[in-house]
């Protein structure tokens, strides 16, 4: 499962849904995000990516603190 929080919204999408595969880096990971969501590229930049240990992956944008 794919956990995503986009523009203050959150999603659950599975793999397949997005075409994301086991082993795939993330800008490849956000390329297929950004056609997804059909917006740029660039709109991910700043965004994180983590892999948990349960395999399910999460996409967040940057936490920024102080």
């Amino acid at each position: 499962m794919v956990h995503i929080r986009f523009e203050g919204r959150s999603y659950d999408v599975t793999e397949s849904q997005l075409g994301v595969a086991a082993g795939m880096n993330d800008n490849a990971i956000k390329e297929r995000l950004a056609q997804h969501f059909d917006v740029n590229r660039n709109r991910f930049d700043s965004y994180v990516l983590d892999r948990r240990p349960s395999g399910d992956l999460i996409v967040r944008p940057e936490a920024v603190y102080g």
